[in-house]
């Protein structure tokens, strides 16, 4: 007979445990390999700006299943389920559900009504459920969720030279500043004017994004500017190592061919850093990433949403 299972909430000294188990319990090779950098952006690196919940799910002594959920910074009274892991060997005997039931009542507790089982920006690691993860799909449908958007990440091959991800920006970079446009690597003084600039044009999280990028061993972010008026950015390795995003033109520049440049830029010092393909995460425009880069679409997300039953 199966020891009982019992749901305790994890300390942060617990990071390291909790990511070896992680190692061990996503499928997807590309997940496997980057445990580390997504419970840490999930988890001590999302605490600095919201609530953030660890929990373990136990058999006896042994640690079979975790989960980090967050309350969002924007919506309080929405939560999110940011990750939920199971050891293979303990899958359909109860673990996730009861993470799952603990994680609404913890996140009750911060005032949430509405559970996401999505991406809660700037601190995500995938924008929902990878649809290869079946079992997941299936528990989430189980436990009443119901699935309300999709999206969808593409891949740039970067494993050869001649890769489209790869072409030179240097006639176009040349005809920019013809224009008066300069192409740079963006520095942390650079941060104040590239914050502001995404919040007014764009909305939404990609300020503290850029955060996680400029500055930070493994990330990096390029821009565009003229007078010293910043016209667009892009970035990579803020939620994971490997994945390119976010980036922004202003609406009076689109066309110009910046993006373009901005992009392949990145995806160089991808590359350089010893990657062989870049994920380009939660992707509005297609057909530019596309064009500009040979991409494809290649991870497709279900996200889900449940509204907590009132007492």
């Amino acid at each position: 007979m199966d020891a009982e299972i019992t749901v305790t909430e994890l300390d942060l000294d617990l990071v390291p445990t909790v990511a070896r188990l992680c190692a061990q319990a996503l499928d997807l090779p590309e997940d496997a390999a980057e445990a580390d950098a997504i419970v840490d952006v999930l988890w001590p690196r999302a605490a600095v700006d919201r609530p953030v919940i660890g929990l373990g799910a136990y058999r006896g002594d042994d640690l079979v299943g975790v989960l980090i959920g967050s309350v969002s910074p924007s919506e309080p009274g929405t939560g999110h389920v940011d990750l939920v892991a199971v050891l293979p060997g303990q899958r359909r005997r109860g673990v996730g559900r009861a993470l799952l039931a603990r994680a609404e009542q913890a996140l009750a507790e911060h005032g949430v009504t509405e559970v996401l089982l999505a991406g809660n920006p700037p601190y995500y690691a995938w924008p929902g459920i990878d649809v290869r993860y079946t079992p997941a799909v299936c528990a989430a449908l189980a436990l009443g969720y119901q699935q309300d958007r999709t999206a969808w990440n593409m891949t740039a091959d970067l494993s050869y030279d001649e890769s489209p991800a790869l072409r030179s920006t240097t006639a176009a970079e040349d005809r920019l500043a013809g224009q008066g446009i300069t192409v740079r690597r963006a520095e942390r003084a650079d941060l104040p004017a590239l914050t502001a600039f995404a919040r007014s044009t764009f909305g939404g999280a990609w300020d503290g994004e850029l955060a996680g990028s400029v500055g930070r061993e493994g990330a990096g972010c390029h821009l565009a500017e003229r007078a010293g008026k910043v016209l667009g950015f892009a970035a990579y390795g803020s939620s994971r190592p490997s994945w390119f995003g976010p980036m922004g033109t202003a609406p009076a520049a689109e066309g110009s061919g910046i993006g373009g440049v901005l992009l392949r830029r990145c995806l160089r010092d991808q590359r350089a850093a010893g990657l062989d393909r870049a994920e380009i995460g939660w992707v509005g425009p297609v057909p530019f990433y596309s064009g500009s880069a040979g991409a494809r679409i290649e991870r497709v997300f279900f996200l889900y949403r449940r509204t907590l039953p009132t007492s």
